[in-house]
């Protein structure tokens, strides 16, 4: 029997990658918890464990008196010289205890906190392989669905991809391969938690790197990326090295690679613009698709004045404001839009104000001549 113990050790071990020693350990303290029960809660209980015979010894220490006044915990001296002839009082003996004596409420006992223990054990083992994915692209199944929640397999354990962390419209069946970014590893009392998203900005930045082998060796670098998930992303890029093209290495041959990524997210637009340390440059560039025609700034209130044709200004705005609004969270600019028509009236304005102030200046510096002659 003790043997057969080591055997599902061993097999426990193998299929929850939980080390043997843990388990045994668990064991010893099943056992020490039953004999407590068993033997009315004293805390005088050793339980010992061959590894390689699975031969179990349970002692019970008592302390050698003259007179017993708590048989639980104390031996007569006399009784100790039976057991072991050298025994002197005040001493501690031990005595063995069969461990078929603990009965069936003992045995239960052993068994809910083995099985306690070794659940405990490849939580953490779990937690442990997990927490350092954290904030990279996992693999798994769809398993299914609970209030709008899709329960994950991820191989060792499961994950939860809640509805909020879902793109919007996007619906996935039992047995689909899914990937999504690991956000979240937190320990609970029910064994870790992990959350999954595919809306985070992250999930994105991760993608490139994976399909634009210059963005994984940093040659290439996603300054920043913004998106409103199921609709459009916008990504600033950088280049480290002047001979090759940010926007290009993240497009691919053909689109290959943005087609990639757009397949990934079941057709999301995404528009790569190229980083600049102008910001009329980049406020120009953020408000892609869109041909911009000039850029005015204000460095102190960081705010930008942009003008496009008439034909180009519902493109720039977007719809309901949406490519405007993803181009100011890209730059960190406010950024108005007018229509050349708007600007040319504007600027007519300001001239038509100009000139009458500069004509008002004139009457008053005449005025003030003739005033002086009168003098």
């Amino acid at each position: 029997m003790n043997r057969e113990l080591i055997n599902v050790i061993e097999q426990i071990s193998r299929e929850k990658g939980i080390d043997s020693n843990t388990i045994i350990g668990a064991v010893k303290s099943a056992l020490q918890t039953a004999a407590k029960k068993c033997f009315g809660g004293s805390d005088n209980i050793q339980v010992e464990i061959d590894s390689k015979s699975g031969e179990i010894q349970v002692i019970l220490i008592k302390k050698i008196v003259e007179k017993v006044t708590n048989p639980k915990e104390e031996i007569e001296f006399e009784e100790a010289k039976k057991l072991d002839s050298e025994a002197e009082l005040g001493d501690e003996i031990g005595a063995l205890i069969e461990v078929g004596d603990f009965g069936r409420i003992a045995a239960q006992t052993a068994k809910q906190v083995i099985f306690q223990k070794v659940r405990e054990a490849e939580w953490d083992t779990v937690y442990k392989d997990f927490i350092d994915r954290q904030g990279d692209i996992v693999h798994g199944v769809i398993l299914g669905q609970e209030s709008r929640n899709y329960i994950v397999d991820l191989g060792k354990t499961e994950a939860l991809l809640p509805y909020k962390e879902q793109i919007p419209r996007e619906t996935f069946r039992r047995g689909d391969r899914i990937r999504a970014y690991l956000c979240e590893v937190k320990p609970s009392a029910k064994g870790p938690q992990l959350i999954l998203t595919r809306t985070h900005p992250e999930f994105i930045r991760k993608l490139f790197a994976i399909e634009v082998p210059e963005i994984y060796e940093k040659i290439v670098e996603i300054k920043n990326v913004v998106r409103e998930p199921g609709d459009r992303t916008k990504i600033s890029v950088l280049s480290k090295d002047p001979s090759v093209d940010p926007v290009g290495a993240c497009v691919g041959m053909k689109g290959s690679r943005v087609q990639a990524v757009v397949r990934e997210l079941k057709g999301e637009k995404i528009d790569i613009i190229p980083w600049s340390e102008d910001p009329r440059v980049f406020i120009a560039e953020s408000l892609s698709p869109a041909v911009v025609e000039r850029v005015g700034i204000n460095e102190e209130e960081k705010s930008a004045l942009v003008v496009v044709s008439d034909q180009q200004l519902s493109l720039a705005i977007g719809k309901k404001g949406q490519n405007v609004r993803l181009a100011a969270k890209l730059t960190n600019w406010k950024i108005d839009i007018i229509n050349e028509s708007e600007y040319d009236a504007k600027r007519s304005k300001e001239k038509d104000i100009e000139i009458e102030q500069s004509m008002a200046r004139e009457i008053q510096i005449e005025n003030k001549a003739r005033e002086e002659e009168k003098a």
